[in-house]
């Protein structure tokens, strides 16, 4: 891809279940061509949550420039909102630079929100809130879950069971405006990404495939020292089981065990069981999202698929 033509750079977005590949293909293209990479990942985010969220080690972070890793502190939050507004800056900055922008990342509603544009939503409602909690506590989240399935069944699509901080938002939302999320979000009226761009899913072969890469990968997180790491979170004393970044696939878990609350055995199987579930809803929302091309893994030669790709609009 010639330096010359970066002027008119496409955006590159390359998402997909967890442990298929995503961050690795990325690493591959950045290797070859005048890439930058920009993760969509809302647990890379976190400082000190790296071996759980397979980040980019020192070296690979050496040799090829990265974005939005370790911006925030685990105490602190990141809103969709803010990661478009980083993003489209970044992207601007990288295409200045005569490089490739590359967002490659797991995070769906980050992707969402870069790609559509931000629902103007309503501001939350402490009453209304409290309400639901309420109700979670005699009732459980997978019952609320269940209900928002009913009313907004592409949000809820996408959200677990037992995610209270996103089944309250779109249960308040709803009841707040009459609407739904799913359908204020496909309303968003914003400013769409400059210039061209190509949107990837990597895609298992085979169900057994994804699950062999799930295992391993987490294999090879608690080998790395995974419990350890979020020991380390733990022991702060200023995070709980409901701050966000505890709550992301692995570290609620083990979270979990540290609190007393399963066995590590037990922990380690409901990891397991978390990845899985997410991938599962990662590849029924891209399931619906046509723009996103699929490239069959680990049958497809996903790196020439995308430089070719880029060098035929380009040309």
């Amino acid at each position: 891809m010639p330096r010359d033509a970066a002027a008119v750079y496409p955006l590159v977005v390359i998402t997909g279940p967890t442990g298929i590949g995503k961050s690795a293909l990325a690493a591959q293209l950045a290797r070859q061509y005048p890439v930058e990479i920009i993760s969509a990942d809302s647990a890379q985010i976190y400082r000190g949550m790296d071996i759980g969220t397979a980040k980019p080690g020192k070296a690979e972070r050496q040799a090829i420039r990265y974005h939005l890793l370790d911006i925030r502190d685990p105490a602190e939050s990141y809103s969709a909102g803010e990661f478009r507004r980083d993003a489209l800056a970044l992207i601007a900055q990288i295409r200045a630079r005569g490089n490739l922008p590359l967002c490659v990342g797991g995070t769906l509603l980050y992707l969402r929100a870069l790609l559509r544009g931000i629902a103007r939503l309503p501001q939350a409602s402490a009453q209304l809130r409290r309400q639901l909690d309420a109700r979670a506590a005699q009732d459980g989240w997978p019952a609320l879950h269940k209900e928002l399935a009913a009313i907004d069944p592409d949000t809820a699509a996408r959200v677990h069971e037992n995610d209270a901080q996103r089944i309250q938002r779109a249960l308040e939302v709803h009841q707040l405006t009459g609407s739904t999320m799913s359908v204020l979000q496909r309303d968003a009226m914003s400013e769409s990404v400059p210039g061209d761009r190509l949107c990837y899913a990597l895609w298992p072969s085979s169900r057994e495939f994804l699950h062999r890469q799930i295992a391993s990968r987490l294999g090879d997180m608690y080998d790395r020292g995974f419990v350890a790491e979020v020991e380390s979170l733990h022991a702060r004393g200023d995070l709980t089981d409901r701050t966000p970044a505890v709550r992301a696939v692995g570290y609620r878990q083990i979270w979990a065990q540290l609190a007393g609350k399963l066995e590590a055995s037990a922990a380690r199987n409901a990891a397991l069981a978390a990845s899985r579930q997410l991938a599962k809803r990662q590849m029924t929302w891209l399931r619906r999202e046509p723009e996103f091309r699929r490239l069959l893994v680990p049958d497809e030669d996903a790196a020439t698929r995308v430089a070719n790709d880029v060098k035929a609009l380009l040309a």
